[in-house]
């Protein structure tokens, strides 16, 4: 479309004519690149960057169809995804928007069989001391497999060959396709509640990784985590592995060695059980000769029981009044014991003890309030003698002897010499009781 030379456009217009170009121009396009800046939101839809050495471009795949994917995006991975040019008109981005995404160099569901296999090895679902023992003679044996394919029929015509009459119990799935998954899960989980199975088989025949991608799936592999009956894992042939594989208790290369390893053949268990019967016989024959040997030795010993009693009479005797002279010895020691601590206990009455320190607390007490009062009238003489020569050196004292004290006016000088003052000076004449005011009318030298 020509526009006019001087047709103006708005930002909403001119986002809006190129993003109809774009999407005209690339509605559905392959692109190859890095994933950086992963994001996924609460929303479920998957926001990244995907980039090569020189350029950048945002996509989004949003959650409809993230719920396809096999496998976990991550920063780093270098993928091929398929989908359309598009413009995201508020913020004026082109960005892509995704249909499918697939991993470079590695199918989506090897991937994904390599990031279960990663998380859950961390959380210790393939450690060695949580596999359970595989009963050696199973009574019941209960199998998780398809009803209409060849593995039930080959697992059942191994274990009526090599030990008949087993109680087998069959729980029928779907091992392969949408919901297999959640099926095996659930059988598992039927045999630990309801019945009392002494192991379980969970397998199906070959396929590609893709048919035998129910054994894969975090559900199947809780489940046989989480299952207090022995599992053994029979699933592909010898070259094929599942997680499941390596959650069970044990691997089996395929169905029909699952059937071999449950149970011994009962051939081999009859053979087994008759050399053992024989070791048995063998061990019991060694013991009962030893037996005899060890009567026919006693019965010499005590070919005249009669002397043999004397004898136990003697000794019974002898250790009696060995006890009686013990136990007299004993009970005199033990007594003269009782009679120390007893007179030990007598001196350590707590009761004479407190009046013992009653009476050295009263003793205590007069001796300090004696010496109390001694002190006190010491102080007393101390003070006495202190407040006389205080008395005596008192200016009052000296004051009452006659003597005064003349001070200057308006100075308050202390007058010692006539040739202070001059007549008309005003002076205070201070006596023992008063004070005179008096002027200097006349002064004479000494």
């Amino acid at each position: 479309m020509e526009l006019p030379s001087r047709y103006i456009l708005t930002v909403s217009e001119l986002t809006r004519e190129i993003k109809d170009i774009l999407e005209d121009k690339f509605p559905n396009v392959w692109v190859e690149g890095e994933i950086s800046n992963l994001r996924i939101p609460t929303s479920g839809h998957i926001y990244f960057t995907l980039k090569d050495d020189s350029s950048q471009i945002r996509a989004v795949l949003f959650k409809m169809q993230a719920r396809t994917l096999r496998f976990v995006p991550e920063d780093g991975l270098h993928i091929i995804c398929r989908g359309r040019v598009s413009l995201y008109e508020k913020r004026g981005d082109y960005q892509l928007i995704l249909e499918s995404i697939e991993p470079k160099g590695i199918g989506a569901l090897q991937l994904a069989f390599f990031q279960l296999k990663e998380k859950l090895e961390k959380e210790g679902l393939f450690d060695p001391a949580q596999k359970k023992t595989i009963p050696m003679v199973p009574q019941k044996i209960g199998i998780v497999t398809s009803s209409t394919g060849a593995v039930i029929q080959d697992i059942l015509h191994i274990l009526e060959r090599r030990f008949e009459n087993l109680h087998i119990l069959l729980y029928p799935v779907r091992v392969q396709g949408k919901g297999a998954s959640s099926e095996i899960a659930e059988a598992i989980k039927y045999f630990n509640k309801w019945t009392e199975v002494d192991v379980i088989i969970v397998g199906r025949g070959g396929g590609s990784l893709e048919d035998l991608w129910a054994f894969n799936e975090e559900v199947v592999a809780r489940a046989i985590y989480h299952s207090k009956i022995p599992i053994i894992s029979a699933v592909g042939h010898e070259t094929d592995y599942t997680v499941a594989d390596f959650v069970a208790d044990l691997r089996a290369p395929t169905p029909s060695a699952a059937a071999e390893l449950v149970v011994r053949d009962k051939r081999e268990m009859k053979n087994i059980l008759h050399y053992l019967g024989g070791r048995l016989e063998n061990q019991m024959l060694q013991i009962l000769q030893g037996y005899r040997t060890h009567l026919s030795h006693l019965r010499k010993i005590f070919k005249e029981p009669g002397k043999r009693i004397e004898e136990y009479f003697l000794r019974v005797d002898d250790l009696v009044n060995r006890l009686r002279l013990l136990t007299s010895w004993t009970l005199k020691r033990r007594g003269e014991k009782c009679l120390h601590l007893s007179e030990s206990l007598l001196l350590r009455n707590p009761i004479q003890r407190v009046k013992n320190l009653r009476f050295f607390i009263l003793e205590g007490e007069k001796r300090l309030v004696k010496n109390i009062k001694y002190s006190i009238e010491i102080q007393r003489q101390r003070v006495g003698g202190t407040l006389g020569k205080l008395d005596s050196l008192s200016p009052l004292s000296i004051l009452h002897r006659g003597y005064s004290i003349t001070r200057k006016l308006p100075t308050l000088q202390i007058l010692r010499d006539a040739s202070h003052v001059k007549e008309g000076d005003k002076v205070e004449v201070r006596l023992y009781q008063g004070t005179l005011l008096c002027d200097v009318e006349k002064k004479e030298k000494a």
